[in-house]
This record gives structure tokens, C-alpha cells and sequence, in this order.
């Protein structure tokens, strides 16, 4: 049996005026654990205030948040030999939320934006095999609750959600060594508020090591889910966050073809892939309207990735780089800007490398180079940006149980804002001591 509790504090004024922040926490987990079984047990609470000016809407405002979560889990694993295994856990969690469009308006008794969620849930997942056959299966029920002083516009603020997951995976040895893998399943999503879906999973693959290319797979995989209670229950008419109570399942279809393995010394991953999704929520602007706008939009995106990563004895390198193209369609609504699904980095190169400098000092960088797709709300910072985060690390031999760290974000002072109107976080310097026992 092993078990622990922590407390952790934070308190800042940000990098930039009104950016502030106080963040408590304290937790306690018990675990139990054997040669085949694991149980753990938590409980956890924290309570977090920031305040970040433009945080969701582009109208000048210094806005903040002031969110306090609870949260219970328990979990029990049994691994059943040759790779199966059973696992069943559950969980409750209440947030509170209690935002402010104007963190310095007076308010009165009922705050205007004041917000409680309750969910329960549980889940049963395991993989078990019969023959040549393994069976991966998985099973979610979850029930919500909304309380709200401004979430009361819509249809309902009770639902119940399940999920049901069933893929079957056969492997081949090849006469060549290789392995040939195929998995076949659905997935099933269904609510007492909107009509079930029934999603295919599809994934083929052809693996072998010490060859390039080592892992070769073909991969179609849909998934649903439902729009959440600030896009179904704010107002149409009026306020901040305008919603839509007719919003519906939201889609997603996903075909992707890949290739992984040694090349020149380098562990490597390529992908491309044409993701379509249909009636997906999206928070919009438009000219002339102080609000944000839940819309629905179809939207195809293709995309392609490459990731190499090697090490040396005193270094570690990883080199990204994604390319997106999106064709939106808003099916007829009449919008200006998109704050989420058209807010993407058309290209995105990545680099971190990790030092070894000596036995005790660690130096850490990582670098994005970006173009962003256009955006109108995007006030500063262009569409273009470079930012890198700098962090170093020392272990005293004097002093083996403590640790100094020092940590640069945004090392060039970068003023790209990654989500449009919302200020970037400015160059901020930080630094801790740990102390284990």
C-alpha cells in the first residue's frame, strides 16, 4: 500500500497588466498494488482566480475566472496474462465557475455569469482473447448536471451519455518475419437528448524491426460527441456568448496513411491524412455583433506530419513539421472570424534539444517557427511567429536531494497571439527549488 498528499500554491501578477493568478490545490492518493492487480484511489481539490484581459471575447475588456473543482476517482486494474486484462473505474467531479466579462463592474447578489456542473461517470475497458482473436471492448456511462444564472436558454440542463466500444484485432506473422495486424470495430454513441450514432474503426498495419521502414498502416476511424451546455443553453438573442439550443451531434471521420522507423540513425514518423468534420461547434465573430456565436460548420482538413527524433550521449533532438489546409462551409450562417476551428498554423516547424551539459546541469530549448492561417481578430503579432522556451536544470553534489531550475518562456517576447484578440503572454523569467526525501 503506498499512498501520498500534496498542497501546491501559486500566486503571480502575469507578464502582461491585469494577467494575474492564485491557484491552491491539495490531494491525496492510496494505491494498492500486486504482482497482476492495481487499485487507486483520489480525492482532490482546487481552487484557481485569473483574470487575462480579451480572455474570450475581442471587446476590450479585463475578464476573469475564478473556478473551484472537486474530484473523486477510484480505479481497479486486473491483468488477466498474455496482454489481457480488465479495468473498471468511476469517478464524481463539481466545478464551480464564476466568470466576469468586467472584473472591476460591481455585481450583486447573483452574479451574472455563475455556473455549477456536476458529473458522475463510470467505465469498464478490457482486452481478452479467444483463439487468434483479441477483443478490445470498452464501456462509459456519464450523467451531468447544469446549474446556471445565464446557461438557461436551452432545451435542457440534465443528460445522460453512454458509449460502447468493440474492435477486434487479429495478427499475422508473414513469411519474412513481419507481422501483419488488422483491427475491425464500431463504436456507439448514444444520449437521452439526441439520437445515438454508430461510428467504424478500421486500422491495418505491417511492422518490422531492425527494417526501414519499420511500420507501415492504412487507419479510417470516425468519432461523435455531443455540443457542451455553453453552446446549447447561452442566450440566441443576446449577451456575450451567443448559443444555439438546436446544435446537434457533432462528427468526425478520419482517414490517415503512415510510416515509421530507423532512418540514417534517426527514429522517424510521416503521416498524411484528410480529417472531415460535420457540424462541429465553433465560437465565431462577426462585425457589428459584441458577442461570440456558437455555429455549426463542415470543414475538411488535410494535413501531413513529419517527426525525427535521435539521441547522442549528451544530446536529444527532436525536429516537427505539420502542414493543414481547411475548406470550411458555415452552412449559410453569416460569420467574420473563427476564435477555434479555423485559428490553425498553416505550417509548423518544431525543434527541442536537450544538453547534457554535465553529469549534474541540463539545458533544455524548444523552438516553434509558425504561419498562422489569416484572421481578422487577430489584432498583433501577424501571422507569423517565433518562440522559444529555455529551461535549465542543476543538481548541487553537496546537496543530492534538492534541484534549481530555471525556466525563460517566450524567450523572444513574442507578441503572436495564438488565439486571435486574446493578448499573448509576454517574456516571463521563473525559477524553483525542489527538495525530495
Amino acid at each position: 500500500v503506498a499512498g501520498d498528499l500534496a498542497w501546491a500554491h501559486s500566486d503571480a501578477n502575469g507578464s502582461i497588466p491585469w494577467g494575474d493568478h492564485a491557484f491552491d490545490r491539495i490531494n491525496a492518493r492510496i494505491q494498492t498494488r500486486d504482482s497482476d492487480s492495481q487499485t487507486d484511489v483520489f480525492a482532490g481539490y482546487q481552487d484557481k482566480f485569473f483574470g487575462w484581459p480579451n480572455m474570450y471575447t475581442p471587446f476590450n475588456s479585463n475578464e476573469s475566472e475564478d473556478i473551484q473543482t472537486l474530484l473523486i476517482l477510484i480505479n481497479h486494474r486486473q491483468d488477466l496474462g498474455g496482454g489481457d486484462f480488465l479495468e473498471v473505474g468511476g469517478y464524481y467531479r463539481r466545478n464551480d465557475d464564476d466568470y466576469a466579462f468586467n472584473r472591476f463592474a460591481p455585481v450583486g447578489p447573483i452574479h451574472p455569469f455563475q455556473h455549477r456542473t456536476q458529473v458522475k461517470a463510470a467505465a469498464a475497458s478490457g482486452r481478452f482473447t479467444s483463439g487468434e482473436i483479441s477483443y478490445h471492448l470498452r464501456a462509459e456511462l456519464l450523467a451531468d448536471e447544469l446549474e446556471s444564472t445565464s446557461l438557461k436558454f436551452g432545451r435542457y440542463h440534465t443528460r445522460t451519455l453512454s458509449k460502447i466500444v468493440v474492435a477486434p484485432q487479429r495478427i499475422w506473422t508473414l513469411a519474412d518475419g513481419a507481422k501483419l495486424t488488422a483491427k475491425a470495430g464500431f463504436s456507439y454513441d448514444d444520449s437521452n437528448r439526441s439520437r445515438g450514432k454508430l461510428s467504424p474503426v478500421f486500422e491495418i498495419a505491417r511492422e518490422k524491426t531492425g527494417v526501414a521502414p519499420g511500420r507501415l498502416y492504412f487507419s479510417y476511424a470516425q468519432a461523435t460527441q455531443v455540443p457542451t451546455y455553453t453552446a446549447l443553453n447561452s442566450s440566441s438573442t443576446g449577451g456575450l456568448f451567443r448559443g444555439n439550443a438546436n446544435l446537434g451531434r457533432q462528427r468526425s471521420a478520419n482517414t490517415e496513411v503512415g510510416v515509421s522507423g530507423q532512418l540514417a540513425g534517426w527514429t522517424t514518423q510521416v503521416a498524411a491524412f484528410y480529417r472531415k468534420d460535420e457540424d462541429l461547434v465553433d465560437w465565431t465573430f462577426r462585425r457589428g455583433v459584441t458577442a461570440r456565436t456558437a455555429n455549426a460548420i463542415d470543414v475538411g482538413t488535410t494535413g501531413f506530419e513529419l517527426i525525427a527524433q535521435r539521441s547522442w550521449k549528451q544530446y536529444d533532438v527532436v525536429l516537427g513539421y505539420t502542414w493543414l489546409a481547411k475548406d470550411p462551409d458555415y452552412q449559410g450562417a453569416v460569420v467574420d472570424a473563427s476564435f477555434y476551428a479555423l485559428n490553425y498554423a498553416r505550417q509548423r516547424i518544431t525543434a527541442a534539444v536537450v544538453a547534457r551539459l554535465t553529469s549534474r546541469l541540463e539545458l533544455r530549448i524548444d523552438n516553434q517557427l509558425r504561419q498562422q492561417a489569416a484572421n481578422i481578430l487577430r489584432s498583433t503579432g501577424g501571422s507569423h511567429a517565433f518562440i522559444t522556451s529555455i529551461g535549465l536544470s542543476y543538481r548541487p553534489v553537496s546537496l543530492p536531494r534538492v534541484s534549481l531550475n530555471g525556466q525563460v518562456d517566450n524567450a523572444w517576447d513574442s507578441d503572436f497571439q495564438e488565439i486571435p484578440s486574446v493578448p499573448a503572454g509576454r517574456r516571463q523569467i521563473s525559477g524553483t527549488v525542489r527538495y525530495s526525501w
